[in-house]
């Protein structure tokens, strides 16, 4: 037990998306492999990326209320970018940014607020040169695309179904450390509500909450997730998968994409193997590929509030 584990569930939910960072969004594992070798610790992505398909995204704003691509705008279209093509050995993405920024803000402002943090959001998009990530997720081009239409903040969620929405958990958690566990589910629940009207995107967040909760009051990781989370994983299932590899559980038992109902259960399936050491799970994470940064979030999370963050991954700057 570590002494703050909602502090460590938070580092650790930066550290998974930082070392998954460069191979996000390989699906191709021998591609990874080949072009990274075995992740052992942070590296910067390099470009090309042989499996980008961010060629295949679109956005244009509406007007400036929507205009969140910026200088990053020309790279979408082209074959071979890398998500993260501008971001060192370490960084975090852009949905990792916004949780630093959401711990930040709580602590300028003395608390958390969701409107506050609204404005916060829209300022931090909005302004050019906030961050250097290519890559903007589904739900901020959703969520501009309706401010930009004119609706009022609180009504320009969309209804995505990606992990990503997990991202600003872990911080929010650390945020409100000192609240009980209703307290901390309806705040939780409210905030993700913000970008995300998928029931099983809240469902899964709320999930998350639970389960930090549980291994801050003492319950071991694997206890915890038979506790709260069997609606998403078997732990005697999991138990079964454990001799096989981890790229053909996340690859052939449950898909390494970002939709919530394969990768939920991805992620806790990987802290149930790596219950107790943190840099396994997180580096195996990554060179299981797919989705890795936002499964970050969740197994990140886990294995940092049960264990402990190890110093080699805290980047402070």
């Amino acid at each position: 037990m570590t002494p703050d584990p909602f502090h460590h569930a938070y580092l650790g939910s930066l550290a998974a998306d930082a070392v998954s960072m460069p191979v996000h969004w390989y699906y191709d594992r021998d591609a990874l492999r080949a072009e990274y070798g075995e992740i052992t610790g942070y590296l910067a992505p390099k470009n090309p990326h042989s499996g980008s398909i961010l060629w295949r995204s679109q956005y244009t704003a509406a007007n400036p209320r929507g205009e969140i691509l910026h200088d990053q705008a020309v790279y979408w279209g082209q074959p071979g970018i890398h998500y993260h093509q501008f971001l060192k050995a370490g960084e975090n993405t852009l949905n990792f940014q916004l949780a630093t920024e959401l711990v930040r803000m709580t602590e300028e402002i003395g608390g958390y607020d969701p409107d506050a943090w609204l404005a916060r959001y829209i300022d931090f998009m909005l302004t050019p040169g906030k961050h250097r990530d290519t890559y903007v997720e589904e739900y901020h081009r959703g969520f501009f695309t309706r401010y930009a239409a004119g609706k009022p903040p609180r009504k320009c969620a969309i209804h995505d179904e990606h992990i990503g929405g997990l991202a600003q958990v872990p911080a929010l958690c650390f945020v409100l450390r000192q609240a009980g566990l209703p307290e901390l589910r309806a705040a939780v629940n409210e905030h993700v509500g913000l970008t995300h009207a998928h029931p099983n995107v809240l469902r899964a967040a709320d999930t998350l909450a639970r389960l930090l909760f549980r291994i801050r009051e003492g319950f071991a990781l694997r206890e915890a997730i038979r506790r709260e989370a069997g609606d998403w994983i078997s732990g005697n299932k999991a138990d079964t998968w454990l001799s096989q590899p981890d790229t053909h559980v996340i690859g052939q038992r449950f898909s390494p994409a970002c939709y919530i109902a394969e990768s939920m259960p991805a992620s806790l399936y990987l802290a149930w193997k790596y219950h107790e050491d943190f840099d396994a799970g997180i580096t195996a994470n990554a060179m299981a590929g797919g989705d890795n940064c936002h499964r970050g979030a969740v197994l990140g999370s886990l294995l940092g509030a049960a264990n402990g963050v190890p110093t080699k991954w805290i980047i402070i700057g």
